[in-house]
């Protein structure tokens, strides 16, 4: 089975975060803490790449169901 960029369940407010740390098994505090820290780094800019990948990235229940 091919893997796939998913939101996750372990979620904190829409589980974008922890769906890249799954894809690429890595610990969802770190994807977490180094969201925040290049977030701050680039003005901000990083809120609009989180509602983007909020909108594109299909739920991990919504898949599983088809």
């Amino acid at each position: 089975m091919t893997k796939r960029l998913m939101r996750s369940n372990d979620r904190v407010i829409a589980g974008v975060c922890s769906g890249i740390a799954e894809y690429l098994e890595f610990d969802p505090v770190m994807v977490r803490i180094a969201y925040a820290f290049l977030t701050l780094c680039t003005c901000f800019s990083g809120v609009i790449f989180y509602i983007v990948c909020w909108i594109v990235m299909p739920e991990k229940n919504r898949l599983e169901q088809f």
